[in-house]
């Protein structure tokens, strides 16, 4: 989980997340990102009051799912470990 205050941002839709018997809806959201010495950008963000994923707007259909899927996964963790545990 990466934490951040996005800067202005695209919304590109939701994702919807079941968590045990929780449904949450994460905004998906596009912005530039700068490259981190070769990872992939993007991921889920935590801050106060603020969740959601991010993707960087200047990649590909291709790199964007990827970018969501793991972000997902990330976002999942984070919720299971909040409600579930």
């Amino acid at each position: 989980m990466r934490e951040m205050n996005p800067p202005s941002s695209r919304l590109l839709g939701f994702v919807q997340l079941r968590v045990g018997d929780r449904v949450i809806a994460v905004p998906v959201q596009a912005m530039k990102l700068a490259q981190d010495g070769g990872r992939q950008p993007g991921g889920f963000y935590a801050a106060p009051g603020e969740l959601g994923i991010y993707v960087d707007d200047k990649a590909n259909a291709a790199a964007v799912a990827d970018q969501i899927r793991s972000a997902s996964d990330e976002a999942a963790q984070h919720f299971g470990r909040r409600f579930l545990n």
